[in-house]
């Protein structure tokens, strides 16, 4: 299995064992303070549990080789997930507005109790929930997996909620206070909103085809202008699949040249576009040079 295919699968089973760490220490937590505050965390943490599961799910279809009926490979099962998830998250973050313009408009908030044993199993989540997102985001920058950065905004998205629940249990232990956790829920909802729209553009763009990013684009085009041999190019067509660029180029080389002298031009093209962008899938075409060039 490829590096960055076992970096994308380590950080996908850690996310689901985090989510089953979470979500016993927070049932513990709500049977202890039976606070609505650790109740949504809870509800939180079992979506992440199921979303979970389902990347890693996806990960692991996605690093299965090119067969007879897939020749370009399964890294578009990513792109899938990540727009399932943007899915998810949209309507976790539109839950969790309702629920928090419903507190903020009751009569009379529902009381918090235990507060002390809420916040030390809150505090406990925190610093799980962290240390998993730094690997994810260490994992995202280094294979650009939109499973795993998708993975790592709802995770990084529940730290939010988790100090709201901190700071909601404090404030009512010590002023008697019910209704601040829902202001951080809205600032909540409308963060994971933001991102998750995000990432659910990204993925639709690759599911349907659109070209690299511009900058991608120009890349290409300097490394085809620096090469050698090379007189002119055409019919560049670029498009993402997962964390996988594939790229489409005809350039124009002196027709009367050996094959192997053409083949050696194309050839150091391609090792200058994988270098540039790893695990690219790169097809050059061979044109004899246009008289008009």
């Amino acid at each position: 299995m490829p590096h960055a295919a076992r970096l994308n699968l380590s950080a996908g089973i850690a996310s689901v064992a985090t989510a089953l760490v979470l979500v016993a220490l927070k049932l513990w937590a709500l049977g202890e303070t039976q606070a609505l505050s650790v109740a949504a965390s809870l509800a939180d943490s079992a979506l992440d549990l199921m979303m979970s599961a389902g990347a890693l799910a996806a990960i692991l279809y996605a690093a299965r080789p090119p067969d007879e009926d897939h020749a370009f490979g399964h890294s578009s099962a990513e792109d899938l997930a990540g727009l399932g998830q943007a899915v998810f998250i949209l309507s976790a973050a539109g839950v969790i507005a309702s629920a928090a313009v419903a507190r903020l408009i009751a009569d009379t908030p529902p009381p918090l109790a235990a507060e002390t044993r809420g916040i030390v199993a809150m505090t406990g989540s925190i610093v799980i929930t962290l240390a998993l997102v730094l690997w994810q985001r260490r994992v995202a920058a280094r294979t650009g997996n939109r499973v795993v950065r998708a993975d790592s905004l709802h995770y990084l998205g529940d730290l939010v909620p988790n100090i709201g629940a901190i700071v909601a249990l404090w404030a009512s232990a010590q002023f008697g206070l019910a209704r601040l956790d829902a202001v951080i829920a809205l600032a909540t909802a409308g963060m994971l909103a933001v991102g998750a729209l995000g990432i659910g553009r990204a993925a639709w763009d690759a599911l349907m085809d659109r070209a690299a990013a511009p900058y991608v684009i120009a890349r290409i085009e300097e490394l085809a202008h620096a090469q050698h041999g090379i007189h002119g190019f055409h019919d560049l067509k670029t498009r993402r699949a997962g964390t996988r660029l594939f790229v489409n180029l005809h350039i124009e080389l002196d027709g009367t040249q050996s094959l192997d002298a053409a083949h050696e031009i194309g050839a150091a093209l391609k090792h200058a576009i994988l270098a540039e962008f790893p695990g690219a899938d790169v097809i050059i075409h061979f044109d004899p040079v246009r008289a008009d060039a």
